[in-house]
């Protein structure tokens, strides 16, 4: 069975549990999933499945890449990740990967590009407090000091310092499964997963 899935982040809900607790989900619309390529240890030294998600007009895809999924029937696909699995002989190419691989209250582990916001200072970035605003103060949002005195004269490595934030690849692990709606492929999950709306998605069973 394969340990994972391509999906597409809707944005975030809430409903009630049977309990009557209130809670936040994240809706994802999740496969179906094609197999466009086997990856087997004699070959490629790892097993693993290249699946396809997503449609696309055929105008928009390469030559290579059109070739590349004739083999897997004729759609044009978005996206291509791959997933390990521990036999390929359990799987051919072309075969459809849906939400039945996973099971409601199961915890699963989603990754994706977090949201890029840009050139950020550190309380926005690291969760810095700001300074007084009192007194004539104006080390409001500033860092402060960075340097290490005479010796060793130079800013260590890693210093919390402004930069880049965000757009990066990020992992949330242990995410309940709270509804799976097969007919409709969607997959609601407890709390929030990285990315904006319309962003790919990668649901995987953990590895442990």
């Amino acid at each position: 069975m394969s340990n994972g899935i391509l999906g597409k982040k809707l944005g975030m809900t809430g409903l009630f549990s049977h309990e009557g607790h209130y809670l936040p989900v994240t809706v994802v619309e999740a496969g179906p999933c094609i197999v466009t390529q086997i990856k087997t240890m004699v070959n490629d030294g790892y097993n693993a499945l290249q699946l396809g998600f997503g449609d696309k007009k055929k105008t928009r895809v390469n030559k290579p890449l059109q070739g590349h999924y004739l083999k897997s029937g004729e759609k044009q696909f978005v996206v291509l990740r791959e997933f390990r699995i521990d036999n390929p002989d359990d799987y051919q190419v072309g075969q459809e990967i849906t939400l039945d691989i996973f099971n409601v209250g199961e915890k699963i582990e989603v990754s994706g590009i977090s949201k890029g916001r840009g050139f950020s200072g550190v309380i926005k970035r690291h969760g810095f407090h700001r300074g007084p605003k009192t007194h004539g103060s104006r080390n409001y949002r500033r860092p402060g000091s960075i340097g290490n005195s005479a010796w060793p004269a130079k800013v260590i490595k890693g210093k919390k310092m402004p930069g880049q934030y965000g757009n990066t690849r990020t992992t949330v692990r242990n995410l309940e499964i709270v509804d799976i709606r097969p007919e409709e492929n969607l997959i609601l999950l407890k709390g929030a997963v990285p990315g904006p709306p319309s962003g790919t998605i990668e649901i995987k069973k953990p590895k442990f």
